[in-house]
């Protein structure tokens, strides 16, 4: 299994890269954001996933990690290739991608081409609770002190409208006071979300 190439870029069409590995060209199908970053001529490394199906052997790469694992991720659901993966992550980065399955926003991932508004309810079905999303997945915004699961109803609230910084307090408020502890569980995020936006509401 090929799990990273680095290499200088020969040429880029569309949404194939071909990356030149010591003589080798590799070619690449990519996200369409992902490709719109690279130059011909520069030194890239990029993660890869490789696909075997009865028609063909392609080989996918992703500039972060974070994008390669929900590649992976998404094929896991019943009916979903990696064409329709890829069509997902070019239309949004891995982060929203995973804040829409949590939030069950299936608007916007049926956003992307090639998938309906059934396909992302099955999306939503399968990896609800199964994403994970680290603090450098958030861009760095409240990583310290808030575990997955505070995050999550962070940005829950934020999505209602509400400023990170207020959401951020009215979490760690209910959190405290109702002794949900250090790290909040799945199951309690629901309540926690409730509780701080009517603590929100209230002007607490």
């Amino acid at each position: 299994m090929i799990g990273t190439l680095s290499g200088q870029v020969e040429s880029v069409l569309n949404d194939v890269v071909v990356l030149d590995v010591h003589g080798v060209g590799y070619e690449l199908r990519m996200p369409s954001a992902d490709v719109m970053t690279l130059r011909i001529g520069e030194q890239v490394k990029v993660f890869t996933a490789l696909n075997v199906s009865q028609d063909a052997i392609t080989l996918y790469g992703f500039i972060g990690e974070e994008e390669k694992r929900m590649f992976l991720s998404l094929q896991k659901v019943s009916g979903i290739g990696p064409r329709v993966a890829l069509s997902l992550l070019a239309t949004l980065p891995p982060d929203r991608l995973a804040q829409a399955v949590t939030q069950g926003d299936a608007a916007a991932l049926s956003k992307a081409p090639g998938l309906g508004r059934k396909g992302a309810q099955k999306i939503i079905l399968e990896l609800s609770g199964k994403l994970n999303m680290s603090p450098k997945d958030q861009g760095g915004r409240m990583s310290t002190g808030f575990d997955e699961g505070m995050l999550k109803v962070i940005e829950g609230l934020q999505s209602l409208g509400w400023h990170e910084e207020d959401a951020a307090h009215a979490v760690e408020v209910v959190c405290r006071e109702q002794g949900y502890g250090e790290h909040l569980k799945e199951v309690d995020i629901p309540k926690v979300l409730k509780a701080a936006l009517s603590s929100l509401d209230r002007g607490l």
